[in-house]
């Protein structure tokens, strides 16, 4: 693994990361042990740790019961620093329900795909029929001109209509940009496309990007077998800046 620095700034996505993936949104758990060694690591880190997500802020709260740390949602159309300071896009009602109605008809002509009502954004989820993956994405792409100020972010078994303008990556920069940031070494862990943006930002400002799972390409420049892979390095990390162990070899590409 990288040699770990105590300066280190830690960006975290959620899905596919910290957590293994579940057929519905909701049926995802964060135990009592993972919660403990993100607070460990938000405390060891002097608060330089944050969350990056394609879930929304209210759902990252009730995951992880309204935690102190920094959390991006919506990759990154919201936005909560350590001061508990918020930033968000506005999207005005109607523009909600049309998005709405539209994923809707979209799911109604997909039996399988799941709607998911993210507020400002609605995904489309086919993990139960992964077949769709790519008749879902182009009848997504056709509507897309009637959804103006919308974009299409595919991910792993789900699409996305999200406001156009703000990436994962956007996110990590703004967040590097304020204390308790500043001046530190971003490491990005991600698993998804939407996690490329996030490697992006954290390679060009000399950081570390870490992708889970084994799919290609990617920006990143090391790399993490699945969850439970990653959640175990967080340990060694964990254990590392608490003792000291700063030695850890360093190479670049391979295995973090």
């Amino acid at each position: 693994m990288p040699g770990v620095d105590d300066r280190w700034a830690l960006f975290l996505d959620v899905d596919g990361t910290l957590l293994d993936f579940a057929d519905h949104p909701d049926h995802v758990y964060v135990d009592s042990r993972l919660s403990e060694l993100i607070e460990d690591l938000y405390g060891t880190l002097d608060g330089a740790l944050a969350l990056v997500s394609g879930r929304s802020l209210d759902d990252l709260d009730d995951l992880f019961s309204h935690p102190p740390w920094a959390m991006a949602g919506l990759h990154g159309l919201e936005l909560r620093g350590v001061d508990g300071r918020y930033r968000g896009v506005h999207i005005g009602a109607s523009r909600r329900s049309l998005v709405r109605d539209i994923a809707g008809t979209i799911a109604g002509e997909f039996p399988g795909v799941l709607v998911e009502d993210k507020g400002m954004a609605v995904a489309l989820h086919c993990r139960t029929s992964p077949q769709l993956f790519e008749r879902l994405r182009e009848r997504v792409r056709e509507v897309l001109p009637s959804l103006a100020g919308y974009e299409m972010q595919p991910g792993n078994m789900v699409i996305e209509l999200k406001p156009e303008g703000m990436d994962k990556g956007s996110a990590v920069a703004n967040l590097m940009s304020a204390w308790p940031f500043r001046g530190r070494v971003p490491v990005y862990v991600g698993d998804d496309l939407t996690d490329e943006h996030g490697f992006s930002t954290a390679n060009l400002q000399s950081g570390l990007s870490i992708r889970v799972g084994s799919r290609e390409p990617s920006l990143a420049r090391y790399s993490l077998s699945e969850p439970a892979a990653a959640r175990a390095w967080l340990f060694r990390v964990l254990h590392a800046l608490k003792h000291g162990a700063l030695s850890h070899a360093h190479s670049s590409g391979g295995n973090a």
